[in-house]
């Protein structure tokens, strides 16, 4: 029964998260902590981290996370062929609906109307992220600011992250370095805790 569990819930973010893997994680939250309850909000938010970190693309990566937490090994092939079988299906069908009506105005309309809707998601991935991070709660709201569940260190290091990468165009890899070594330094020194 888990296995089908599995399967069916990452057969789902394969199949609806169009924009790829940051577009993906509300649709792995929805599955994986609020319908199945198989990871807290702070786990999920260590998983994104975790797969962020990781080789390969953020849904294949969460979805062999969680399958082996799960149900183990099999549990991650199970939920791993999930998340990628609707990408082969739908990538091998497309890519032949491309190179034959590429020129039509209907499909150029359809792939427009679908970019706001994918940068929509992926805007809302990372409020995922970030709210966890800033916020020992997991959830925004006013009062954290007054009642210390509001950290700033970590809104720091977003803003630092967001500059280096939009004003000097760095690469994500050496900001992802530098940031760590920035909180690293910032425990050591005792300026966080």
């Amino acid at each position: 029964m888990i296995y089908w569990e599995l399967f069916l819930a990452f057969l789902q973010i394969g199949a609806f998260s169009f924009g790829g893997g940051y577009a993906a994680m509300p649709l792995i939250q929805a599955q994986v902590v609020d319908k199945y309850h198989w990871l807290s909000a702070s786990d999920f938010a260590d998983l994104v981290t975790i797969s962020q970190m990781t080789p390969g693309p953020i849904a294949v990566n969460a979805a062999t996370f969680v399958g082996t937490q799960i149900a183990g090994i099999m549990g991650a092939v199970v939920a791993t062929l999930g998340v990628v079988l609707p990408s082969c299906i739908f990538v091998t069908i497309l890519a032949y609906i491309y190179t034959r009506y590429r020129k039509m105005k209907l499909l150029q309309g359809i792939l427009g109307m679908l970019r706001p809707a994918v940068v929509a998601m992926i805007l809302s991935a990372g409020l995922l992220i970030l709210v966890p991070a800033v916020f020992k709660s997991g959830a925004f709201s006013f009062a954290g600011f007054t009642n210390g569940d509001f950290e700033l260190w970590p809104l720091l290091l977003f803003i630092i992250a967001l500059f280096l990468l939009r004003k000097f165009k760095m690469d994500p890899i050496l900001v992802m370095v530098l940031t760590g070594g920035m909180e690293l330094v910032a425990r050591v020194l005792g300026f966080v805790r």
